[in-house]
């Protein structure tokens, strides 16, 4: 029988230390009495999430309550403090417009590029191609650098590539906002 649990979170718990400048950073890196200079910031604070094969799950809140922090440790961009996390299947992730892509690649050439870091051969790509150039609907754009795109044309590209390469786990901050 597959598995039914397609994201589970388990006592999740993730703190930041925050610093009052760069100098305090390395001061607390070279001082000999190990004085402590930052702040800790408890972004997420046991937290316990199943997410069932087919569901669809929306998290809602106030800036600063831990939604971007959550969705990066589940697209294992930061490691939690404490707790476990599990994905079973293709995780895809949207984060923020500039995740991901070369700026200096062009469009074509980052296709080829995020579809090698998701495992996909060339060929697989070049299967795919005109499905992710025809829904990100860009152009003659694909064959410049990215850093000329537009930010509409850029999170088209972005989502077209992400949804071509068939995930099992969509995860998607505000970029679509």
């Amino acid at each position: 029988m597959p598995n039914k649990i397609a994201i589970k979170v388990s006592s999740v718990s993730k703190a930041f230390k925050l610093y009052p400048s760069r100098r305090t950073r390395m001061l607390e890196l070279i001082h000999p009495m190990r004085k402590k200079f930052h702040k800790k910031f408890q972004a997420l604070d046991n937290v316990n999430i199943t997410v069932n094969r087919g569901e669809v799950l929306g998290i809602v809140g106030q800036n600063g309550s831990g939604k971007s922090t959550l969705l990066k440790i589940l697209s294992s961009v930061v490691s939690p403090t404490s707790g476990s996390f599990e994905c079973n299947g293709r995780v895809t992730s949207l984060l923020e417009l500039g995740g991901g892509f070369n700026m200096e690649l062009t469009g074509l050439e980052n296709i080829f590029f995020l579809g090698a870091i998701q495992g996909f051969s060339k060929k697989k790509m070049k299967e795919r191609l005109q499905q992710i150039l025809d829904f990100a609907d860009i152009g003659d754009y694909a064959n410049q650098p990215v850093k000329n795109y537009s930010s509409g044309m850029y999170i088209r590209l972005a989502f077209s590539i992400n949804i071509h390469i068939d995930p099992d786990i969509l995860i998607v901050d505000e970029a679509l906002s």
